[in-house]
Parts: C-alpha cells; structure tokens; sequence
C-alpha cells in the first residue's frame, strides 16, 4: 500500500523549514507546484497528499535550486530533457551529484541514531 504525507511532513523532510519561527516552509512547495508541471499532489478536501516518487521529484528540484543555485527555467529545462535518466555510471552528471548528497544525509541520520542507542543507559549506569 501507498503511504502519502502531508505538506508540512514534506517540508520536514527536505529540511524546508522557516529559519525565523521554525515552521515547515509550505509555500515553497506550493510554489513549486506552480512551476513544475511534474509535482502533481493528490487534493482531498483541499489538502495536499504526496507519495515517495513526488517527494523525489520535490527533492531534486530542492537540490538543484537550493544547492547547485540553478534558475527555475534552468530546473525547467533539465526536468523536460528528462536528464534524471542519465547514465548512473557518468560520475560527473548531476544524477550522481544529487545521490551522493542524499546518501550522505541519510547516513548522517543513521549514524547520529547509532550514537542515541550506544550512549542509552549510560547516564543511568554509574
């Protein structure tokens, strides 16, 4: 079964949060879904609901706006050429770029887990 998250889990997520109050940055989502024709939510009762696979879309157009600093057209241009499909084994494409920065934050957070679990107890041992 297909699990969907909410837009302000979304925003959670992809770290999209307003640095001011510290509340998920949904309006950069929403304009997105403006922009890019592939980021299509499922709408009930005037709520957003995405899956994994629009969330990957969601992510890349984060990784390419926010870290590689391209324009939206440039985004635009990459999306329509369908550059995501891209050889894997090309090390330089931006495929490659954009798994490694994934990876690297998943990683993060499991090692930052495994620290949590080895130091459980501790405090209360001595």
């Amino acid at each position: 079964m297909q699990k969907f998250y909410k837009i302000s889990e979304v925003s959670k997520l992809l770290n999209l949060i307003n640095s001011r109050d510290k509340k998920p940055a949904n309006h950069t989502i929403r304009f997105w879904e403006k922009e890019f024709k592939q980021i299509k939510p499922l709408l009930i009762n005037k709520r957003r609901y995405y899956t994994e696979k629009q969330i990957d879309i969601i992510r890349l157009i984060k990784y390419l706006l926010k870290d590689k600093g391209m324009t939206v057209k440039g985004v635009k241009n990459i999306l329509k050429k369908n550059i995501n499909n891209l050889d894997d084994y090309d090390l330089n494409s931006l495929k490659i770029d954009f798994r490694k920065k994934d990876i690297e934050l998943k990683s993060k957070k499991v090692l930052e887990k495994i620290k949590v679990l080895k130091n459980y107890g501790k405090k209360n041992s001595h």
